[in-house]
């Protein structure tokens, strides 16, 4: 695609028309495994006419681009000029949103209009869904898109971020982590094998070891690790990569230390997908610095906690902590919270690996959680 970059305005606007094409999904060269739920769920929302954003949250790792994009290659007939996604990855000044998403319809710059009002002018009467994937790093950006929304009847959006946009008419949809086996399934039964987590494991490992069998020697190894792992997708498949040289017993037994085990992603993925510990700094980095401070005291807590006890900890006054201010308010940006997990019993948990991540942080920042 030819690109023509106007440095003066900071515009990237592409010659490529969309005429002619359906979408610019890309087709995974992976296996997509379960969540078959979920795709039906995301793509029902898209289906309704009264919903038209609709953000995919989570963790890193979770899974929220390879769900949107089966979402959305679901419904793609139901949107006569189109899916397009646009990778926002790459961007980190929220100022290039909208260039970004003009490159990819091919709408180019002209003359003295602003470049956001030919792009509503363009998209004013066609019915088209864009998926803009890692929007978390350019969030304050979410007032232009909403601007699209209102201006383009006929235009829907499907967004995967670590926090929800916070604009009229979201409709938030969490993603989970993938389905465990309970822990009295861990054995090579039918509980076990239809667990997602134990499918993505072993279709991954089948990869780089073959002969790998579900035995009873393995089943309960393999559901274990994924346990261990909280049904993470990304962690899942970096894990899965080890059986060439551990065994599954092996590698159950050394994830006592998990980050640094979980390293070795596909040279085709970004940097922050090619280990566990890349994909955590990738959100921690993007918290202010009390809210770091406050996922860090988090960590101290195993089993769950409840708000008050979150408090106690968050609030001023810790000893060997820098001063925050209490629980962050519900508008706060801190993408962390997309690892913390709420239940209806009012108590949350904080995942293992991001948990783990922050204990190693706590020694580099100089002080104790």
């Amino acid at each position: 695609m030819a690109v023509i970059a106007t440095a003066r305005k900071g515009y990237c606007v592409s010659t490529a028309p969309i005429i002619g094409r359906v979408h610019n999904l890309r087709t995974s060269l992976s296996a997509f495994i379960g969540r078959e739920s979920q795709v039906a769920a995301v793509a029902g929302l898209l289906c309704r006419d009264d919903v038209r954003l609709i953000t995919l949250t989570g963790p890193g790792g979770v899974g929220k681009t390879r769900l949107a994009t089966a979402a959305a290659a679901a419904v793609a007939d139901k949107f006569d000029d189109g899916v397009w996604f646009v990778g926002l990855a790459p961007i980190s000044n929220p100022a290039l949103v909208v260039p970004a998403i003009a490159q990819v319809l091919g709408v180019r710059e002209a003359g003295e209009e602003p470049l956001a009002a030919r792009l509503e002018s363009f998209l004013a009467d066609r019915r088209l869904l864009l998926v803009l994937d890692n929007f978390e790093q350019v969030v304050v950006a979410a007032p232009p898109v909403a601007d699209l929304l209102g201006a383009c009847p006929g235009l829907k959006v499907l967004v995967t971020s670590r926090v929800r946009l916070r604009v009229s008419g979201e409709r938030e949809y969490p993603v989970p982590p993938l389905s465990l086996p309970v822990p009295e399934a861990a054995s090579p039964g039918e509980e076990t094998v239809s667990s997602e987590a134990v499918r993505l494991f072993f279709d991954r490992a089948l990869a780089v070891k073959p002969d790998l069998a579900l035995t009873a020697e393995t089943a309960p190894a393999v559901a274990e690790i994924c346990r261990r792992l909280d049904g993470l997708p990304l962690a899942i498949e970096l894990a899965a990569a080890r059986v060439k040289v551990l065994s599954p017993t092996a590698l159950q037994a050394r994830l006592e230390r998990r980050l640094p085990l979980l390293t070795g992603g596909g040279q085709d993925l970004p940097a922050r997908q090619q280990t566990m510990r890349a994909a955590i700094g990738w959100s921690h980095d993007l918290l202010a610095p009390d809210e770091q401070a406050l996922f860090r005291r988090l960590a101290v807590f195993v089993g769950g906690f409840t708000l008050e006890a979150a408090e106690a900890v968050g609030g001023e006054g810790g000893r060997s902590a820098p001063p925050s201010p209490p629980f962050p308010p519900p508008s706060s940006t801190a993408s962390h919270r997309s690892s913390i997990r709420a239940s209806c019993a009012g108590r949350s948990n904080a995942l293992k690996s991001p948990a783990t991540e922050c204990w190693r942080r706590c020694g580099s920042s100089g002080w104790s959680a």
